[in-house]
């Protein structure tokens, strides 16, 4: 099995396509002019926009991971050229080019709204206003719209191996930025995400959006500590409980069982 992953080297990226190499799987990634690819993996230099260079990349693989994505930026337009425009330009090569492989898109479990009177579920209506999960909300459809054997993972927040993003928390708080310290987030540790995709690519999750989470949203108060970072006390009633939860059912059902089921077990083992 050879399949292209996109973004291997962002947070997610740089941490997957090692496993997925030393599951047996032979790993081409898209890669700009200059990057370079991780150890093991086959480079095809191009980009989201560039038509010839997907067409180069996604040439005879059984399965595209599409992991790219911007995010971390204010600039809303780029968001969704690239996120939107970006997609559908890899969805049109593989359509053409590998019309038989299997299309995995990341995606994001922020496209829940802010009020849901639950935990966020796959068939929930959601209208998410900023740019981020709403591009990749769109991203979904066009995907789903598409005549490709398709899954979508919606990752709950990220984070592990030092990766820096539950650090990243800490210093929004720091910068001034008001965080609830009661509030719960779901969560998923990269070794999970891992196993998620390769449940993905044996098919198991073919034609289905499914939450990627663990078995224990976390407060706030309990990961800062965790970091061993301070946050403001408060006992402000949270404006909704289930804010940033989702349901992990369906996956479970679909045959995904997280390894690190807590961001404690996480802590224990050395793995955060």
């Amino acid at each position: 099995m050879t399949i292209l992953v996109t973004g291997a080297t962002g947070l997610v990226g740089e941490r997957l396509v090692p496993r997925l190499l030393e599951a047996g799987i032979d790993c081409r990634v898209l890669v700009r002019a200059g990057r370079t690819a991780p150890p093991g993996a086959a480079a095809v230099e191009g980009e989201l926009f560039d038509a010839a260079s997907l067409a180069r990349a996604v040439e005879g693989v059984s399965a595209v991971v599409h992991l790219a994505a911007a995010f971390r930026t204010m600039d809303d337009e780029f968001i969704w050229k690239s996120n939107l425009e970006g997609t559908r330009n890899l969805i049109a090569a593989t359509k053409s080019v590998s019309p038989h492989a299997r299309f995995i898109m990341a995606s994001t479990s922020n496209i829940y709204d802010a009020d849901a009177p639950r935990p966020g579920r796959e068939d929930d209506a959601a209208h998410p206003k900023h740019a981020y999960p709403a591009s990749k909300l769109a991203a979904e459809e066009e995907l789903r719209g598409s005549e490709l054997t398709w899954s979508v993972l919606r990752f709950a927040f990220v984070y592990g191996e030092n990766d820096g993003h539950l650090e990243s928390m800490a210093k929004l708080a720091a910068g001034g930025m008001k965080l609830q310290p009661a509030a719960r987030m779901s969560m998923v540790h990269h070794s999970d995400i891992a196993n998620a995709v390769k449940l993905a690519l044996s098919g198991a999750l073919d034609r289905h959006v499914v939450n990627i989470a663990d078995d224990a949203p976390t407060s706030i108060y309990e990961l800062f500590k965790l970091i061993g970072a301070a946050i403001e006390p408060s006992a402000e009633p949270l404006r909704n409980p289930w804010h940033l939860h989702v349901d992990n059912s369906l996956a479970r059902q679909l045959g995904f069982k997280p390894r690190v089921r807590t961001v404690f077990q996480a802590a224990q083992q050395s793995l955060l």
